[in-house]
């Protein structure tokens, strides 16, 4: 299925049915009256987040997504029947903004999380609702009111616990298919990653990961230039970055580490303080150890950023890497839990929880 991560589209709610002008004329009944009833609400348009899903395809190729109108009113006071809602279902991570800025955006973040974005017109009145004492056969009723109508532009945004970033031709393509159930396209030539990459690395039945494979980034990439301007999105709500360094290219290991990180600090100063883990690939390629590799090693050490040698290729050091990756996700998520209780504990006025 092609890669869709943005789409434009146009999304109009019901409209409300008219009320309608109606007499009671029932055998032996001698005093009648009006009896017409309201009309239907029409139905609003409703987003709901699915996982499974990961791709915006089925709504790029729709001009128009519409709920139903409701029904005009019955006679003997009845309403009518109210419109169907439209469901629509997105992927998890997907961000709704409208054209004109007005309440929005909204992000979808879990699974069956929902959002109205249009709402339903009302439905007119029918003359029964206009009788008064001094009126008591009108012969007025109203129609319906319009539902909403809006543009929105959707935007997705990948969800997954690791997110892999480099230079073209790191080994970004080749460690995904190692690690999880993704099976990329692997060449061994630049930009063969054009489209992001989601797969689940499962350790074991009660540990598993999502890792997440964007296209490689070149100088430049916050501005526009290559493939990863567009996808840089994709990182932004990953927990932990993995940094692939190709150690067997000719080019300075300090200039392709200063560069990408330059490029994260220009896009998201957020994206740039996600906790890094420093991948050196293609280690099975160096007959012995540089000078270069040691200084850049003692370098990361001094820092404190942590970092493993590992060959994609041939899956030397990837179980290390792998279970590195998993702890740090792990420390993410006890951190998180107790704030969660912190919070619950010392402030309950947060109205977060319900």
């Amino acid at each position: 299925m092609r890669f869709v991560d943005e789409a434009r589209i146009r999304v109009k709610a019901g409209d409300g049915g008219t009320g309608i002008v109606s007499w009671r004329r029932e055998k032996f009944v001698p005093l009648g009256g009006p009896s017409g009833g309201n009309g239907g609400r029409g139905g609003d348009v409703i987003f709901v987040a699915k996982e499974g899903m990961n791709s915006l395809l089925d709504l790029k190729q729709q001009s128009l997504l519409q709920a139903s109108n409701g029904n005009k009113g019955l006679s003997k006071n009845k309403t009518g029947r109210h419109g169907d809602d439209k469901i629509i279902f997105v992927p998890v991570g997907t961000v709704i903004n409208d054209e004109d800025n007005s309440g929005f955006p909204y992000e979808l973040l879990k699974h069956d999380q929902s959002v109205i974005v249009c709402r339903g017109g009302d439905g007119g009145f029918g003359n029964s609702h206009f009788k008064t004492r001094l009126n008591s056969a009108p012969e007025k009723c109203t129609p319906g009111f319009p539902g909403q109508e809006r543009f929105l532009r959707l935007t997705l945004k990948l969800m997954a616990d690791v997110g892999l970033l480099g230079f073209p031709n790191a080994g970004k393509s080749t460690l995904l298919s190692h690690m999880s159930n993704a099976r990329p396209k692997v060449a061994d030539y630049p930009f063969t990653t054009i489209k992001p990459m989601v797969g689940v690395c499962e350790i074991d039945l009660s540990r598993t990961m999502i890792i997440a494979d964007v296209p490689g980034l070149i100088e430049g990439a916050s501005e526009g230039l290559g493939l990863g301007f567009r996808f840089l999105r994709h990182l932004e709500r990953v927990r932990v970055l993995c940094h692939l360094i190709d150690v067997s290219s000719e080019e300075s290991l300090f200039k392709r580490y200063e560069t990408i990180n330059k490029e994260l600090v220009n896009y998201s100063g957020e994206l740039a303080a996600l906790p890094q883990v420093i991948a050196l690939n293609k280690i099975d390629a160096l007959h012995d150890t540089p000078d270069e590799l040691v200084e850049f090693e003692a370098m990361l050490r001094q820092k404190n950023i942590e970092y493993y040698r590992v060959s994609a290729a041939t899956g030397a050091g990837l179980t290390i890497l792998r279970d590195a990756l998993f702890a740090r996700i792990k420390k993410l998520n006890d951190f998180s839990d107790d704030s969660v209780e912190q919070i619950k504990k010392f402030d309950p006025t947060l109205n977060l929880y319900k």
